[in-house]
């Protein structure tokens, strides 16, 4: 250890990154402490590291954090999150950030303060290059000013922000490259609630738990997209075909509009949505270098509604990765007719199948069997299922007459890896 540059040891400090783990680190003797004060770059306070942060006292705590910052230099990336901790000193928590704000690059700012402080107003026009803003609340964005010159990722999770600031804000950062709003408070002039958003240079977003009437979002470079938990009347997406992965996830959308933007779709998942096939179809047709499609647990809007093979396999022939899932509480053969085999077209390129059903029966091992016949050069199968905690005779019988299914089914297919997920 005595051989070991100070600039090493201030990496190793660093790649703990707990503040707690940090300072007994240092402790180790002289060499340590003057890494520690002088090459640390990485630095975090999380009340969930350690519980002691919770029975302190909210001024003990400002004294603790105050003299482990200012016995460093040069932060490049600072963490405070404290969850479940009464209100600082807006004073102690402006000086925290003043004495770090010309090195950093990274924030993770999760503080309750009194009074509010203007997080913006303190680290802008600074190296920042990623904020990660936690139950804070956002005010009086300047228009036409380019505050944040280096920042490419923006995260706002339960932060309550006027849709005007939002787009404000987007427009203050030139090179905002990654946007996650999770569960935001949008306050709004007027009784419909609108966000639009528009800004050259995103390349993903990720959207959580937001209602809102209309969702507009313009953007060239967008390639990820990603909602989840969502309830929209509309969405707009207006962009240029640069959109690679699209997600939805337990997302209610009235009317969903993409326009050209999903030309060139890599990745389609749809999980837990209520589907018109026709018009999705129709949307994501247009892919054709389609590698990855997922349909799961999926509720077609019309109950004839067919998701045949053959449509896929001749519109998406670079396919690699095909899931499909189905619920058949309601009806033991409803959700199967969804998805039907017709055709003899193969899906040659497909070496990636997940299969699953809600019910484990012979129409879903039939299932299975129709869709192994029609992927010649399958290399991996993903059977999901769901099992009852109490499970009646009837169903250990049927459990295990599907193995057995399987087992026979699967000897024509050894060169196949078979995984089993149930829940």
């Amino acid at each position: 250890m005595d051989y070991l540059p100070v600039e090493v040891i201030g990496n190793i400090l660093s790649q703990l990154g707990a503040a707690r783990d940090v300072i007994v680190a240092s402790a180790t003797c002289r060499k340590w402490r003057e890494a520690c004060r002088k090459h640390l770059h990485t630095l975090s306070f999380n009340s969930h590291d350690w519980p002691l942060y919770r029975d302190l006292s909210t001024s003990r705590l400002e004294i603790l954090i105050t003299q482990t910052l200012f016995q460093t230099s040069g932060l490049q990336c600072l963490s405070i999150l404290m969850d479940d901790v009464d209100e600082f000193s807006a004073s102690i928590v402006v000086a925290w950030l003043m004495y770090t704000r010309e090195s950093l690059q990274w924030l993770f700012y999760n503080v309750r303060t009194t009074p509010k402080i203007d997080i913006l107003d303190i680290c802008g026009r600074q190296k920042l290059e990623m904020l990660v803003l936690a139950h804070n609340s956002v005010s009086g964005v300047e228009p036409n000013y380019q505050k944040f010159l280096c920042l490419k990722s923006l995260s706002l999770s339960y932060v309550s922000i006027s849709a005007l600031d939002l787009n404000l804000l987007l427009t203050a950062c030139p090179k905002i490259e990654t946007l996650a709003l999770v569960n935001p408070e949008i306050a709004m002039s007027d009784a419909q609630v609108t966000v639009e958003l528009n800004t050259s240079t995103l390349k993903s977003i990720y959207v959580e738990a937001i209602s809102l009437d209309k969702f507009i979002l313009e953007t060239d470079s967008l390639e990820n997209l990603h909602l989840k938990d969502c309830a929209l009347e509309l969405f707009e997406l207006i962009g240029k075909g640069t959109l690679k992965y699209f997600k939805i996830d337990d997302v209610s959308i009235i009317h969903l509009d993409v326009g050209d933007a999903v030309d060139n779709l890599e990745t389609v998942d749809v999980s837990n949505f209520t589907i018109n096939w026709s018009k999705f179809y129709q949307m994501i047709s247009k892919s054709s270098t389609l590698r990855s499609l997922r349909l799961w647990d999926v509720v077609f809007d019309e109950e004839d509604e067919i998701v045949d093979v053959e449509t896929i396999a001749l519109c998406f022939p670079q396919l690699n990765h095909l899931a499909l899932a189905y619920d058949l509480r309601d009806d033991l053969r409803e959700g199967i007719l969804h998805y039907g085999l017709q055709g003899l077209s193969l899906l040659e390129n497909v070496n990636v199948l997940e299969l699953g059903s809600t019910v484990i029966n012979d129409v879903f091992t039939h299932w299975v069997a129709g869709l192994l016949q029609r992927c010649p050069n399958l290399s991996k199968l993903v059977i999901h299922g769901v099992i009852s905690e109490t499970k009646t005779h009837e169903e250990c019988q049927m459990l295990a007459s599907f193995t057995s299914s399987i087992v026979q089914l699967m000897r024509r297919y050894i060169h196949v890896d078979v995984q089993f997920e149930f829940e």
